[in-house]
C-alpha cells in the first residue's frame, strides 16, 4: 500500500526579538509577498491576524508546479500562539507558538498537509523523501531571510 503524500514539519527557532516585537513583524501581512518570492496572489480576508481571518495565497517553489492555499486562524492570541486549518492544494493543521526567553524568542512551528494535486500525489509515490528534504530546505531559507529582515529592520 503506498504511502499517503503528506508533509509532517516540526521545528524550533531562536529569533533576537522579544515576543511582542516578534509578533509586530509576523503581523505585517502586507510584506509577506515582499518578503518570501514564493509566495504570490497573497490577500487576507480579515483586519488583522485574529482568529476568523483567512489567508490566501499560491506557493510557487521553485519547481514546475503552484500551490493555491487557504489558511484559516482558528485561534490567535498575540503574542504566543497561532493555529490554523489549511486548505486547497495542500489539507492539514499548523500551529505556532512564540516562548519568551530572557528579551529574545524561541518559535515553535509545526504542520501535517496532504498533497491534494494529482501531480503531486503521484510523485510522493517515489519521492516523498525527497519532497519533505525539498520542503525543509524552503523552510530553511525562509526563516534565515526573515532573521536577515528583522536584523535589518532593527
Amino acid at each position: 500500500m503506498p504511502r499517503r503524500p503528506v508533509i509532517e514539519y516540526r521545528r524550533a527557532f531562536d529569533f533576537g526579538l522579544a515576543p511582542a516585537d516578534l509578533w509586530a513583524s509576523i503581523e505585517r501581512v502586507d510584506l509577506f509577498e515582499r518578503w518570501w518570492p514564493w509566495l504570490q496572489e497573497f490577500r487576507m480576508e480579515g483586519e488583522s491576524l485574529a482568529a476568523g481571518s483567512v489567508l490566501y495565497g499560491v506557493v510557487a517553489p521553485p519547481l514546475p508546479y503552484r500551490m493555491r492555499i487557504r489558511v484559516e486562524l482558528t485561534r490567535c492570541e498575540a503574542p504566543n500562539a497561532i493555529d490554523a486549518v489549511i486548505g486547497g492544494d495542500l489539507e492539514g493543521l499548523a500551529w505556532l507558538r512564540v516562548h519568551p526567553e530572557g528579551d529574545r524568542s524561541r518559535v515553535e512551528v509545526a504542520w501535517t498537509v496532504e498533497m491534494m494535486q494529482r501531480p503531486m500525489r503521484l510523485a510522493s509515490r517515489f519521492g516523498l523523501p525527497l519532497l519533505q528534504w525539498g520542503h525543509d530546505r524552503v523552510v530553511d531559507t525562509t526563516v534565515a531571510g526573515f532573521r536577515r529582515r528583522l536584523a535589518s529592520a532593527g
